[in-house]
């Protein structure tokens, strides 16, 4: 079953674009890669650019043939890149309240223009990522310690 989630970056301006993941959108994954290899805007917004993937990883592109059925470890799948899907672009909101408050999927992930990333699960509370991340490892350090 997929964990679905948006990506999304604020632009200077604070309007928001968006795209869909459609797989792994918990924080543990789609929320460590973001954190780890998309915190540059020139990054991220490379993979805006793609519009909807089915899943994430930590590089946008490759040198390498790339499919949908066939891809190369490491790499973004997208629907339109590599799958040809039409009108799989990205989405359009009035700013980071209006991402957040619209269909997120389960997960929400936003870098702020001030460089920060942002998420939010469904009805819960916008939370800073870094320290979602933080409670993550802190609690897998724990259960290693106890178990």
């Amino acid at each position: 079953m997929a964990t679905r989630s948006r990506i999304a970056i604020e632009t200077p301006a604070g309007k928001v674009r968006s795209i869909y993941c459609h797989w792994d959108g918990y924080p543990e994954h789609n929320g460590e890669i973001l954190f780890k290899h998309y915190s540059d805007p020139e990054k991220l917004s490379k993979l805006i650019e793609l519009g909807a993937i089915s899943s994430l990883a930590p590089e946008v592109s490759t040198d390498k043939p790339h499919t949908f059925d066939s891809p190369v470890e490491g790499v973004v799948v997208a629907y339109g890149r590599d799958r040809g899907e039409k009108d799989s672009g990205f989405s359009y909101h009035l700013n980071a309240d209006h991402f957040f408050g619209g269909d997120i999927q389960e997960w929400g992930y936003l870098l702020t223009k001030e460089g920060v990333w942002k998420v939010k699960y469904c009805e819960d509370e916008i939370k800073d990522l870094e320290e979602v991340l933080k409670t993550i490892e802190e609690r897998k350090i724990k259960k290693t310690r106890l178990g």
